[in-house]
């Protein structure tokens, strides 16, 4: 086990900290207008075709065949059994109307025709409508938002006699950059956004803050044991070191766990257990790095500019 025998000045090296996560904030945001946003039907609305076949399939054939046949945009997902007996395709199909049952039995004609050298066959048509896709995404904001807000407020009560609320600001802040972070990897990997990406999220934003109140419990003992001793950015950077080591062991045992599933998505061509697994990965990290290297050091940066704002100049004799 890792045991820091020195303090690690987290503090001073804030600005390279916050250079390199703005840095890939940009790089996501610079892919996101080159590239564009995918957003998966369940936000816009659409049918999901799904056919069973076997052998080697050519999806993008596929999808060319299906899109000339429906005359939408059409993607595909695919999916297999553990055992490899069962292998699936779902077609994402951008009729934010949804498709008429003449327009879903002509597209199964038209590929069981074209694909019968790899058996393909009819297994479901999903359909969701656009206003349902908004409402649901719009729900799953307000949950976002809602968590950030009963956790600056848990966070200002349980630290308030060192600063509570701007600690529960910072933290939230962190959990920002943490969503970005996740959001970065869905623009620049081409990820569909969908339910997955809401449920990283909300994984990672009580993930994370866990991580940033034991940082933030440490601050405040120390600050009983230091008391005005201590500089609150020294105090800040003593209480990072000493719980360095739980914090990241803490991360790696719940990042290998999840590096295997992501492993385990490849080897069996489970995309959307894949799509879901190594985001979180991204957000594990992300995780760590912003409750070390970030929460706690904009704490200490707030408290410290406020404490200069606040002394008031020496008068000239």
């Amino acid at each position: 086990m890792l045991r820091l025998k020195k303090d690690i000045d987290f503090y001073g090296h804030r600005k390279i900290y916050y250079t390199i996560s703005i840095c890939l904030v940009v790089l996501a945001a610079v892919c996101a207008l080159i590239f564009g946003v995918k957003v998966d039907i369940q936000f816009t609305g659409g049918t999901i075709a799904t056919y069973s076949y076997e052998g080697d399939l050519d999806f993008a054939a596929v999808e060319s065949a299906a899109s000339e046949a429906t005359g939408f945009s059409v993607t595909s997902d695919s999916s297999q059994s553990v055992s490899g007996d069962t292998k699936q395709i779902s077609l994402s199909i951008g009729a934010k109307d949804g498709m008429t049952v003449e327009m879903e039995e002509q597209l199964t004609s038209s590929l069981t025709e074209q694909f019968a050298d790899n058996n393909l066959q009819y297994v479901s048509f999903d359909s969701v409508a656009a206003t349902m896709g908004r409402d649901f995404l719009f729900k799953c904001l307000i949950a976002v938002l809602a968590a950030f807000l009963l956790m600056i407020i848990y966070v200002a009560i349980r630290f308030r006699r060192i600063g509570g609320w701007s600690a529960g600001v910072t933290g939230v802040i962190a959990l920002i950059h943490d969503c970005l972070m996740v959001l970065s990897v869905f623009i620049i990997f081409r990820l569909p956004i969908d339910d997955n990406f809401m449920a990283v999220i909300l994984f990672i934003l009580g993930y994370s803050i866990n991580d940033t109140i034991v940082i933030f419990d440490r601050i405040r003992e120390n600050e009983k044991l230091y008391g005005k001793s201590m500089e609150f950015p020294a105090l800040v950077n003593k209480s990072i070191s000493q719980t360095f080591t739980r914090t990241m062991n803490t991360s790696l045992s719940t990042l290998l766990a999840m590096v295997s599933v992501c492993v385990f998505a490849v080897i069996f061509g489970v995309n959307s257990i894949l799509s879901f697994a190594f985001p979180m990965v991204a957000g594990l990290i992300s995780g760590f790095y912003s409750s070390v290297c970030l929460s706690g050091t904009i704490w200490a940066w707030w408290k410290d500019s406020r404490k200069k704002k606040g002394r008031k100049p020496a008068k000239a004799k």
